[in-house]
């Protein structure tokens, strides 16, 4: 059976987790420091917070920013649940809009969805390419937008509009206009899942990049108390010489990253640019070569003159077909022994949220790219030989179904 998207995990990866668990220091230190340092630079954002996962960076910057009951995030109705659930946890609403024919969100329908309600806008690189930020960032500085904007709190008061929280999960390498997620925008949210490019196992990181007068340094020290019970000294500091004493400052959250983690990421990290994309757009390369040649297969947009895509997920989508025969198709692949997937049931799609009164008939798109969607299997250990069965297994099984 050719799995989804394993890890991969060579010596080099086992090597560095050894060395951590020998050291003796195994929570938050030295290594999650560096790979925060490593990240900042690789990304060009002016700093990094690391941390046990993306879901908690991004609640984490909503609670920093004062968003509470009664505000508004917009966000895209095409995206993973944590997207919205951290809205939820806030107490605010999550306004979903819908998204383009690239499966990312639509500046047409933020635009049209902001009210003075609005403090975030949450939008989300799927699939590891890029939105448009420069559209997004513009359209939050434009003067009619600033002034619906109703600032309750001084983080609120001192930027003076609309925060950009990106969810840039799937998108470490990805780039927009010559630069890298990470930087091109408030904030970005990157994610370190097992699944992901880039793993830790679990984890995720803050990349900040607030502009003046905003100290991004300044910033990254608040998060590192808000992230560690509200406490004003790690572990790392408080093993210095006499300097065990500490205080909790505020009521905080336990979500920091820890140097076992960290240790596989900076491995990681290290051959990222050199190795793992590489790869990854290999396999990309390989899919559409083959798959261009069926009048069928819709191939994802990966690469522009502006964009390039960190290659996280290949989401195939099979013209003219209804969601019950992609059903049936992906069935059928799997009995090929070919394991693929389908990124994602929409949130407002959800149990949870259609009783909160959200209906998947008001994003049309969305629901339309979920119907045809395949996504096809990803990893850097993936062979030519396998690519090849993957494509078999998929054509095979898509005209099967559409005959």
């Amino acid at each position: 059976m050719i799995p989804f998207s394993p890890p991969h995990i060579d010596q080099k990866v086992i090597d560095a987790v050894i060395d951590t668990l020998k050291s003796g220091w195994i929570t938050t230190g030295p290594k999650t420091k560096l790979f925060e340092k490593n990240l900042s630079a690789y990304t060009g954002c002016k700093s990094t917070l690391c941390l046990n996962s993306a879901t908690a960076g991004l609640e984490i910057m909503l609670k920093w920013f004062g968003v509470g009951p009664g505000d508004e995030v917009i966000v895209p109705s095409y995206t993973y649940s944590a997207t919205a659930n951290v809205i939820i946890h806030c107490g605010a609403i999550p306004v979903f809009v819908d998204t383009e024919d690239d499966f990312n969100i639509s500046i047409s329908a933020i635009e049209k969805a902001i009210t003075k309600k609005t403090k975030v806008i949450m939008p989300v690189d799927f699939a590891g390419y890029p939105c448009d930020y420069d559209e997004i960032n513009d359209l939050v500085n434009r003067q009619d937008i600033k002034t619906l904007f109703k600032p309750m709190t001084n983080e609120q008061k001192l930027l003076g509009r609309i925060m950009i929280l990106s969810d840039a999960a799937h998108s470490v390498g990805g780039i927009y206009k010559g630069k890298k997620t990470g930087c091109l925008t408030d904030v970005s949210v990157f994610s370190f899942h097992a699944v992901k490019n880039l793993t830790t196992a679990e984890g995720g990181a803050i990349a900040l990049n607030f502009p003046a007068p905003f100290d991004n340094d300044e910033i990254y020290k608040h998060l590192c108390i808000k992230t560690l019970h509200g406490q004003n000294k790690d572990a790392l500091a408080k093993m210095q010489k006499g300097n065990w004493k500490y205080d909790i400052v505020e009521a905080g959250y336990k979500c920091n990253m820890t140097d076992i983690m960290a240790a596989i990421g900076l491995v990681e990290l290290e051959r990222y640019e050199s190795d793992t994309l590489p790869k990854r757009k290999h396999i990309f390369e390989l899919y559409t070569k083959k798959l261009s040649q069926y009048a069928w297969a819709q191939i994802p947009e990966y690469a522009t003159d502006i964009k390039t895509s960190s290659y996280h997920l290949y989401p195939l989508r099979i013209k003219d077909i209804n969601e019950e025969t992609r059903d049936r198709i992906i069935q059928n692949i799997f009995d090929a022994d070919v394991s693929v997937n389908v990124h994602f049931i929409p949130v407002p799609m959800m149990s949870f949220y259609k009783s909160l009164g959200y209906d998947i008939k008001n994003y049309p798109k969305t629901y339309d790219n979920y119907s045809r969607e395949i996504s096809l299997p990803v990893f850097f250990d993936l062979t030519d030989e396998q690519v090849n069965q993957v494509l078999d297994a998929v054509i095979n099984a898509v005209e099967k179904n559409i005959q």
